[in-house]
């Protein structure tokens, strides 16, 4: 794609009159930037979201900015990509918030919380409900500049060994999920467990743990779930809308000139869309596959475990926003905006989408 076309396609060209007003500058010499990932190299979605987003800013900048991407443990163990950045041995990772939160508890607002926003909620508190200005508070005392770049949509609730009825088969599992949904299961007896994604499976298939989430039909059919466990719930309580970062060392981003950091923003929001698209496409081909070829079965939580789920994870919110003032500023942003969306949506999305079910036959292929 050429560097006018790819312009002139995101954020309405307003970064293309940036560039061009600025074009002296761009002479003046390239940057050569290096990127971790959290993720397995080539991974559906995540792993190629990152090359895509490297290969975007590329041809914006008419190859001043060259970004070389090394997949989790090609250069750094995925969940040391923070550490990586924040200390100059990376200038870029790209990853979930979340799995920083051991660093600040608030870092999982940027990613996913329980019950919270969903994808395109997520983009109205960063651009229009200033969550992007608390991110940079945030991040910025790491030495960090961070960007939504990706979003993998409403996810899956996980694999089972077991079916899940009641709040009470929570109590001993062993279950891999991160961030705060970890915590929630936690307080209804459950091990939460942090692994990175590249060892899921095994840990899995040898019966380290009992259940895990991960992403979607997508991703979840490349790790091949589906031959350890048939148990697939869907109400993912735990990340309604996942969003992904590119984490820049502070110092890098900010001897970047005015037009590439905005460059580098206008790619980041076209590839959150692009992301988006690409994720609810694939994952409802994927989800076909696995219920029709491999013969998973769906399930859904009860009212009861939702409910549960629901109380527990409000009781976690409350407590992390107490944490310090910065937590509590961001936890009243999100959820003001949490708010004002679940008020819109009722009036708007859902009854439409309720609509669309009433008549079956509408659209049949011809």
């Amino acid at each position: 794609m050429k560097r006018r076309t790819f312009l002139t396609t995101t954020a309405g060209g307003a970064v293309a009159t940036a560039a061009g007003l600025s074009a002296p500058a761009y002479a003046t010499g390239k940057r050569k930037l290096k990127m971790v990932t959290t993720w397995p190299k080539k991974f559906p979605g995540l792993g190629t979201r990152a090359e895509e987003f490297a290969k975007d800013i590329e041809t914006a900048t008419d190859g001043r900015i060259r970004i070389k991407v090394y997949a989790g443990n090609e250069l750094v163990p995925p969940l040391g990509a923070f550490d990586a950045v924040r200390g100059g041995k990376a200038d870029i990772y790209h990853g979930s918030e979340y799995y920083w939160q051991g660093k600040h508890k608030a870092f999982s607002f940027f990613t996913a919380i329980p019950f919270g926003l969903t994808a395109m909620e997520q983009s109205q508190w960063l651009n229009y409900g200033g969550g992007q200005k608390l991110w940079d508070e945030l991040s910025g005392k790491f030495n960090i500049k961070a960007l939504a770049c990706t979003n993998s949509g409403v996810q899956m609730g996980g694999w089972f060994k077991k079916e899940m009825n009641s709040v009470e088969d929570f109590k001993g599992l062993r279950m891999r999920i991160p961030g705060l949904g970890g915590e929630v299961l936690k307080r209804l007896g459950a091990t939460p467990v942090t692994k990175a994604g590249g060892e899921i499976y095994l840990a899995l298939s040898q019966g380290n743990i009992d259940a895990s989430e991960w992403v979607g039909p997508w991703n979840d059919l490349a790790f091949g779930f589906h031959n350890i466990t048939k148990y697939y719930y869907t109400s993912a309580f735990q990340e309604p809308g996942a969003a992904i970062a590119a984490g820049f060392n502070l110092d890098v981003w900010n001897s970047l000139s005015k037009a590439d950091q905005a460059i580098i923003k206008a790619v980041a929001g076209d590839n959150y869309q692009k992301s988006l698209a690409e994720f609810n496409s694939r994952n409802a081909a994927s989800l076909r596959v696995l219920v029709e070829k491999h013969g998973v079965l769906l399930r859904t939580y009860s009212d009861e475990i939702l409910i549960a789920l629901a109380r527990t994870s409000d009781e976690v919110m409350q407590e992390i926003a107490t944490t310090d003032d910065l937590t509590k500023r961001i936890y009243n942003s999100y959820m003001d905006t949490r708010r004002a969306a679940m008020e819109w949506r009722a009036i708007a999305d859902e009854p439409y989408l309720r609509s669309r079910h009433l008549y079956e036959n509408f659209g049949k292929r011809l």
